[in-house]
């Protein structure tokens, strides 16, 4: 071989090789890339014990009934997914109909836009995020409507990602990210024009907590939208595949436990919101949100390979691969939710607080 070929041989390799680890798997073009993945904010020589202490949360039921446990459960999940996250599905960490003729990220985007559309916000409104993640909601939501929004998220790196991409995207002057638990926010009284929360309040271990929080917030006459997870009337629990499929969603995404569509409207109008509009949004003619899950098996599957090979190099911290396999599982477990229709991640609930009434802290 002379040395011309050997050259562009090896030129070839170098090249397919920085384009498999660094570009590869990237869903979005300002997101993570394979040789970045890190646990968040556990350092690298305690991912994989944080990765088995989140699994000991499960084998102890016990635990999952302790409320007080679970918003440091819901971050050290975050801090173990964040990454993979970004990497292999984008900066929106949430699901939406697949719109025909729409890439993954314009139907994300769509769906953002409807929620602060249904908000009914004016430009130079103060809106609220709960339970924000890295900001993908956020921007396209300030972008869309010229409102001021703040996010808040319990995970402190997800913070920072937050900011960064705001930074990069132009709109830090819109956004604003606060880290803390949406169960006691540090906000007064009465200080936002509307707020949202897009599969996200999913992780308070009771739902009245959450809401009455935000309805604190909120100002009377304002709008509240959420997207909740929620098991449907075709669930069945005396059905044992019914119950494996949730238990293996629950157990994949941090939830103290999945509440019924009944409980949604219910809990709403107890902490005192006027129930606007309610529906799910995955129903027909929706198209179905899971076939994302599904057509991305091969990349699943190429990921994890590309995840291994950088685990036994030292790039990636032990552990990411055990949570890149568990969120292979997971969705799965939510393909066939959402196959069976027992299962939805977008039941949304449109509530409005009503004008005479005031909140005040216990």
């Amino acid at each position: 071989m002379d040395s011309l070929t050997l050259f562009c041989t090896a030129s070839l390799l170098f090249g397919g090789l920085y384009w498999f680890v660094c570009v590869l798997g990237s869903a979005e073009r300002k997101g993570k890339h394979a040789v970045n993945l890190s646990g968040g904010s556990i350092s690298r020589e305690k991912v994989q014990d944080k990765y088995k202490q989140y699994w000991s949360f499960f084998r102890r039921p016990k635990e999952i009934e302790n409320a007080e446990k679970v918003p440091a459960f819901v971050d050290t999940f975050y801090n173990l997914v964040t990454d993979i996250y970004e990497w292999g599905w984008g900066q929106s960490f949430h699901f939406s109909p697949s719109i025909p003729g729409k890439s993954h990220r314009d139907a994300t985007r769509i769906h953002e836009e409807m929620a602060v559309d249904l908000l009914n916000i004016k430009p130079g409104a103060r809106i609220l995020d709960a339970g924000c993640g890295v900001g993908g909601p956020m921007r396209a939501i300030a972008a869309h409507s010229g409102a001021n929004v703040v996010g808040i998220t319990i995970n402190e790196y997800q913070v920072n990602r937050a900011r960064i991409h705001n930074q990069k995207a132009g709109l830090d002057s819109l956004c604003e990210v606060v880290c803390g638990n949406f169960l006691q926010m540090p906000f007064a009284d009465s200080s936002f024009d509307g707020v949202y929360s897009i599969e996200a309040t999913c992780h308070a271990p009771k739902l009245e907590e959450v809401y009455a929080e935000i309805f604190r917030v909120l100002k009377p006459g304002s709008m509240y939208i959420s997207y909740e997870w929620v098991t449907t009337e075709l669930y069945n629990s005396d059905y044992p595949e019914h119950v494996e499929v949730i238990q293996g969603i629950e157990r994949g995404n941090a939830l103290p436990g999945l509440r019924s569509y009944k409980d949604i409207a219910e809990t709403a109008r107890k902490v005192g919101f006027e129930v606007v509009k309610e529906n799910d949004l995955a129903k027909p003619p929706a198209q179905p949100w899971w076939t994302r899950l599904k057509m991305g098996r091969i990349a699943y599957w190429r990921n994890h390979i590309l995840v291994t090979v950088l685990s036994w190099l030292g790039i990636a911290p032990k552990g990411v691969v055990d949570v890149h396999e568990m969120l292979f599982v997971t969705a799965d477990y939510l393909t066939r939710g959402g196959d069976t229709g027992i299962f939805t991640p977008m039941h949304m609930i449109l509530c409005r607080k009503p004008e005479n009434k005031a909140s005040t802290r216990d």
